[in-house]
């Protein structure tokens, strides 16, 4: 089993992508595709088709996955360079 820096429940930030600069909570870690899902973050549709829950079917959102090498632990990049030279601009 492959050992990551992030796990299940730390607070993140996004250091690169799409998603740069937000911050969340590991939901989830994906260890086969190297993957984690971040809470409110990545955020993708998925069609529901008609069942008894949902009579008119619906279109429901989750959180997609973000690589884990694009995730940094909140309290490293607050102590980080990165966070100075952010602030300001």
């Amino acid at each position: 089993m492959q050992k990551f820096h992030v796990k299940r429940g730390d607070a993140v930030v996004v250091i690169a992508g799409a998603q740069k600069g937000k911050s969340g909570k590991v939901l989830e870690i994906l260890p086969a595709k190297q993957r984690a899902r971040v809470e409110g973050l990545a955020m993708i549709k998925r069609h529901l088709k008609k069942s008894q829950e949902h009579p008119q079917g619906t279109i429901a959102e989750r959180e997609g996955s973000i690589h884990i090498s694009n995730l940094m632990h909140q309290a490293a990049f607050d102590a980080s360079k990165r966070r100075k030279a952010a602030a300001p601009a």
